[in-house]
């Protein structure tokens, strides 16, 4: 970053902090520095002690928004952003570009929603994040804990703790463009345990055309005790979705303005169906911890991919089944607060791959060409592929003075793809022009170990600063090593082929410094951090051969801010901001299409925002003003194009009529901007935008018995 943008930033900063500082001393000052947190040493810890970027959306924030859309809660957590694709689809940015790359790891309850290998960009959206106990992002590298995926963060959904004693809810609600849900869930407790049950049913027409879906998604708990000292926890998770995606459909810049419901591909769609089912087994003494989950996953999505319709038109079944073990033993020692964590993950995932090539019916030409039909052509790629992982890990924590707390960790991940073809291994499919290249039965494994180190110090009671130092990486993909892209000729066809099998894994490791605490009621948390990308995937022309081939090179580097604030401006009004400022840069990026070496990424917006205004008049009524900003990118790595971003504001509100009977609603997009989810060039460097939600009114009413 430059002289002049560390200069105006710090100003923000520091003026932010001084109009809070005489705001009246909130009695949540202890509350938010003994908050606790899970996902940074997958352990109970108070987050003054983790050396890490955590950033929290509580439950009960969650239950009064009860969001559409896993975008409307997530940018509350500085550093983050989540792009509507087309229902609940999404792209993610956390310290990365907006991306659909596997650089997040999500997880349910500390478990990952899908197998290593087997990536789904939209994952958030086969978890129940309207009825969720609350969300934790982990920004940042964490792979010394939770291995592959995990270099931009990692999203923690917390299931709802059962009640204990008897209750049952539920809302109905219902909007513009065919939006209607219902939320109904409920518990009880009893002597040794409890029980909760939620339910999600939602169905839109979509505000464009043909981009309508139905969700039917739920999770069942069960926490049991046995004794005074051991636990079990039991939850089942599941997801039916059938939606027209479209994938936003970009539109050339006349439709985006004056007819944005428009959808140049109909016939796009996504069906996922996603299972997840755990027991967690804990025995805790007074210094010690036995810890032991056995899981099973099941994931399978029938996809017309919109984004491939253009250059491979495709039709795929994909699938893949988990049986897991997550195993840990922790020991706390008297001397020095010390704690130390061994623990093993198992994951043995099957999966099989089913794709045809498509024969699209297509009306008009470039940018704006339609697809409106389709038949379904020869089989292109059909095989099995089973993902092994065995990864052992250690963490441990010390104190050699009462302000001072060390944590280092490493984990080592042996992994491994066995691949069975189905059709002609080592062969080449054609259908017209396009070549396919089929690789032989065989295994690629890739075997990584990654450390990490942090410190957090109390400067005082209410100001603790935190230091870490983390690495992470990215083993391929079962698509990108296995399912090379389309080629024009036989020869490059085997040569993708024969590149894709000895991709390597991505590496990436980050420096992160921080100060957290509260001043004068003011709580805050301000990180700076420089991430670096080695080793991505790249299509680059083979100087010998001349092919495009698939292989690891280039470097990125990722540089940025992060501040929350928090702050009671009076005994009724509160305010929150979230706020970031970053640079991502190629740093030596040579591919097929040229040199970007100090070009800005694409879709890598700076500036990212998000601010709350909450009004509480009475115990009864709750009103909310935010404001999102989303700053200008480029929309192509060349930094010859450029979106100008957008400033959206929403509304939020919730009335008690009686203490079982509420009223909720929201306003979306108040001002009815038009704005774009996401941007880029589509054919012929024509710049092409999705067009986001209009103005969009909710309203509904929930019961409490």
């Amino acid at each position: 970053m430059g002289i002049d943008t560390w200069r105006n930033v710090l100003v923000l900063v520091l003026s932010c902090l001084g109009a809070a500082s005489g705001a009246a001393v909130s009695g949540d000052a202890a509350t938010v520095l003994e908050q606790v947190t899970v996902t940074a040493t997958r352990e109970e810890a108070r987050l003054v002690e983790t050396p890490a970027s955590v950033g929290v959306v509580k439950g009960e924030d969650i239950a009064l928004d009860k969001p559409a859309h896993p975008a409307q809660v997530m940018s509350q957590t500085p550093g983050v952003a989540v792009g509507v694709t087309n229902g609940e689809g999404h792209t993610t940015a956390i310290r990365q570009p907006f991306t659909t790359s596997p650089v997040y790891l999500f997880l349910e309850d500390g478990i990952p929603s899908r197998s290593t290998g087997f990536f789904n960009h939209n994952g958030l959206y086969e978890i129940n994040i309207p009825q969720a106990g609350g969300i934790e992002v982990n920004r940042g590298p964490s792979s010394a804990l939770y291995g592959s995926d995990a270099i931009g963060g990692v999203v923690n959904v917390l299931t709802r703790t059962p009640p204990t004693k008897a209750e049952a809810n539920g809302s109905i609600e219902a909007g513009e463009h065919g939006w209607r849900r219902a939320l109904v869930g409920g518990g009880s407790g009893y002597a040794d345990g409890g029980w909760r049950a939620d339910l999600n049913l939602t169905r839109t027409e979509g505000w464009r055309d043909d981009t309508g879906y139905d969700r039917n998604s739920g999770t069942l708990r069960w926490d049991h005790f046995i004794g005074d000292s051991t636990s079990l926890k039991t939850v089942l998770g599941f997801s039916e979705i059938d939606q027209e995606t479209g994938a936003n459909s970009p539109l050339v810049r006349d439709d985006y303005r004056h007819d944005p419901t428009k959808n140049y591909l109909p016939i796009a769609f996504r069906k996922v169906s996603a299972l997840r089912l755990s027991t967690n087994y804990e025995h805790e003494t007074a210094d010690s911890l036995l810890s032991v989950t056995p899981y099973v996953r099941d994931n399978n999505m029938d996809l017309l991919a919109s984004f491939a319709l253009r250059f491979d038109p495709t039709i795929a079944e994909t699938g893949n089944r988990s049986y897991g073990l997550m195993a840990k033993w922790r020991r706390d020692f008297a001397p020095l607060r010390a704690r130390m964590i061994v623990g093993v993950d198992f994951d043995l995932s099957p999966g099989e791959r089913r794709e045809n090539r498509i024969d699209a019916t297509t009306r008009g030409s470039g940018a704006s060409r339609e697809f409106i039909a389709y038949t379904v052509g020869p089989r292109i790629y059909d095989y099995d592929v089973e993902y092994r992982g065995i990864s052992p890990y250690v963490h441990g924590e010390i104190s050699p003075t009462d302000k001072l707390r060390l944590t280092a960790g490493l984990r080592y991940d042996d992994m491994r793809y066995e691949f069975d073809n189905k059709l002609g291994a080592g062969e080449v499919v054609q259908v017209g022009s396009n070549f396919y290249g089929q690789a032989a039965n065989t295994r690629v494994s890739y075997r990584r170990a990654t450390p990490k180190l942090g410190a957090t110090y109390a400067l005082g009671e209410n100001t603790h600063l935190f230091a870490s130092y983390n690495q992470a990486f990215r083993a391929p993909s079962e698509s990108q090593i296995f399912r090379p892209s389309r080629a024009g000729s036989l020869d490059a066809a085997r040569a993708l082929t024969q590149s894709a099998l000895e991709l390597d894994a991505i590496k990436a490791e980050q420096y992160e410094l921080g100060v957290r605490g509260v001043v004068a009621g003011l709580s805050y948390d301000l990180v700076a951090y420089e991430l670096t990308k080695r080793d991505d995937i790249v299509s680059q022309r083979d100087p010998v051969t001349t092919q495009t081939i698939t292989t690891n090179a280039g470097e990125t580097r990722h540089r940025g801010i992060e501040l929350g604030l928090g702050a009671p401006l009076a005994r009724q009004l509160r305010l929150d901001l979230a706020l970031s400022y970053a640079r991502h840069e190629f740093v030596d990026w040579v591919t097929a299409q040229g040199d970007f070496g100090g070009k800005e990424q694409q879709s890598a917006p700076r500036l990212m925002s998000n601010a709350r205004l909450t009004w509480t008049p009475t115990d009864a009524f709750r009103a909310q003003l935010e404001w999102t900003r989303i700053g200008s990118y480029w929309l192509d790595d060349s930094n010859t194009v450029k979106y100008g971003g957008h400033d959206l504001f929403n509304l939020r509100g919730n009335l008690a009529l009686t203490p079982a009977v509420s009223l909720f609603g929201s306003v979306n997009n108040l001002t009815d901007r038009r704005y774009a989810d996401s941007a880029q060039l589509s054919t012929g460097s024509t710049p092409a935008y999705s067009p986001g939600l209009p103005r969009t009114v909710i309203a509904g009413v929930e019961a409490k018995w």
